[in-house]
């Protein structure tokens, strides 16, 4: 997809250029030879220059990573046909491009809308506090899955990865409703850990 898009872009770059511009290394995997291509989801531009600023590309490319991420967790490929997948993940990353600029003016959150994550996620941990282990005491509530379910959905992301290294009481906080979910607590109302 990104070679076709880089050739529908400069319509002058030969064949040869293209694929130069995708390098791939050989291995090996469950003793079938794979080809990995380390820049498969990035579009060359040629000699012509970018309709987008580096920060602009950059948040683009975030989304799509996010995409990504939804495809292999949601098992598309075995729900949808591969161009279905390809149109939702790039076209869908392009959409939720838009929307989240809407979405920020909308609810007046940061120019870097992950610092608003940041800043609402150190907010919970001050309301969850440093004496009890979850909101509801010392099992979970609905505000406890409301705010985990909200968390899970980014879980793979870079996101996700950055809100971990740098808020450790929410890191304890999710490890423990993240037991009590897949322990099924809820199941069995006598549970009172």
């Amino acid at each position: 997809m990104s070679m076709l898009e880089s050739n529908r872009i400069d319509k002058s770059l030969t064949l040869e250029k293209l694929i130069s511009y995708y390098p791939y290394t050989e291995g090996k995997k469950r003793g079938r030879t794979v080809y990995n291509f380390h820049n498969q989801y990035y579009v060359m531009y040629g000699d012509n220059t970018m309709d987008m600023t580096t920060e602009q590309f950059k948040e683009e490319q975030k989304w799509r990573q996010s995409f990504r991420y939804f495809s292999d967790v949601g098992q598309w490929e075995k729900v949808f046909s591969t161009f279905e997948r390809y149109f939702v993940i790039y076209f869908g990353a392009a959409a939720m491009f838009v929307l989240g600029k809407v979405l920020k003016r909308r609810y007046e959150l940061k120019d870097d809308v992950r610092q608003s994550l940041y800043d609402a996620c150190h907010e919970w941990c001050k309301a969850v506090g440093t004496n009890k282990k979850f909101f509801g005491g010392n099992v979970p509530n609905l505000v406890d899955l409301s705010v985990y379910g909200v968390l899970s959905s980014i879980e793979g992301c870079d996101t996700f990865k950055e809100l971990r290294l740098n808020n450790p009481q929410l890191v304890v906080w999710y490890d423990n409703v993240k037991q009590a979910v897949d322990g099924h607590w809820g199941a069995n109302p006598e549970i009172t850990r």
